[in-house]
């Protein structure tokens, strides 16, 4: 495993803990938008897994949204039990998760963060995952998603 990115070696071990094994997928050229992921993974943009980190009254929180959705902010501070919800920044992101933004898996955070789950993603057999880095995503069912992540499935979808 010498030439896998500390992120993903990471990840692997985060998902062996959960009692998965996961199988990351590398694509040089990147994954970092969900366009840009379905395309080099060959799947529909829906099957995509963004994962967003919002504070929420100044927790940080985690949504998984599909990649055919926008996050709806109100519904989020919502679901949270809050009243305002914000864009936290790059350095936010890393302290929160240990990974940067467009690299955010879906568990295995130096944080615990409540999570969650846009219902839409429960439509798919299989979703994709980013891995720990931009490059680097792995498949994943839904279910097992919201299991291992202990994820909270709520509408989230803007419109």
């Amino acid at each position: 495993m010498s030439d896998v990115h500390p992120n993903v070696v990471r990840v692997i071990a985060a998902a062996r803990e959960a009692g998965l094994e996961i199988v990351p997928r590398r694509f040089p050229d990147g994954t970092k938008t969900a366009a840009d992921a379905a395309a080099a993974i060959g799947v529909k943009v829906g099957q995509i897994v963004k994962s967003l980190v919002f504070a929420v009254d100044g927790e940080i929180v985690m949504a998984y949204v599909s990649g055919a959705n926008q996050l709806d902010e109100k519904k989020l501070a919502s679901a949270a039990g809050g009243a305002k919800c914000s864009r936290v920044d790059a350095d936010a992101v890393r302290t929160a998760t240990g990974y940067p933004i467009g690299g955010v898996p879906p568990f295995g955070f130096v944080t615990p963060l409540r999570v969650f789950i846009d219902p839409d993603l429960l439509q798919f057999e299989c979703v994709w995952a980013a891995a720990g880095t931009w490059n680097d995503v792995f498949a994943i069912s839904p279910n097992e998603l919201a299991r291992v992540s202990f994820g909270t499935v709520v509408d989230l979808k803007k419109g």
